[in-house]
């Protein structure tokens, strides 16, 4: 037959997921990276803020790293919802119309769950160490 196409060989499921993690749909994309950058902002904060604590430095309002943790969770997971609602419109099929609808922010929700305590698991358990405390 002329014109038939070969068969394409089957792929093995790492390579499956290989694939598909460098070819991530931007929607999903945006939503992670949204989520990462607030993450990795205030972990950085949070490493700062613990290591002058250990340090002996006295900052106004004592130990409050309970409290810091609360709120860097609230706005990881805000920030999250609402960028990723500011950036991943509703697919509509019309080239002029933006659709925005709350599966947006719940896309950044998801997503910004397991990024937020991922960011503080690396923060609190590989760099901290590194950078001289307990």
């Amino acid at each position: 037959m002329t014109g038939s196409r070969p068969t394409p060989r089957r792929r093995g499921p790492i390579e499956v997921r290989w694939r598909q993690l460098r070819n991530a749909p931007r929607p999903v994309f945006r939503a992670v990276m949204s989520s990462l950058a607030v993450a990795v902002v205030l972990g950085l904060g949070y490493l700062a803020y613990d290591i002058a604590l250990s340090r002996g430095i006295a900052l106004p309002g004592g130990d409050l790293r309970v409290l810091f943790v609360a709120l860097y969770v609230l706005v990881v997971l805000t920030a999250g919802s609402v960028v990723t609602w500011l950036v991943v419109p509703q697919p509509t099929g019309s080239r002029g119309r933006v659709v925005r609808s709350p599966w947006s922010a719940a896309l950044g929700l998801f997503a910004a769950v397991p990024i937020a305590w991922l960011v503080m698991v690396v923060v609190v358990q590989v760099l901290r160490p590194l950078l001289g405390g307990p």
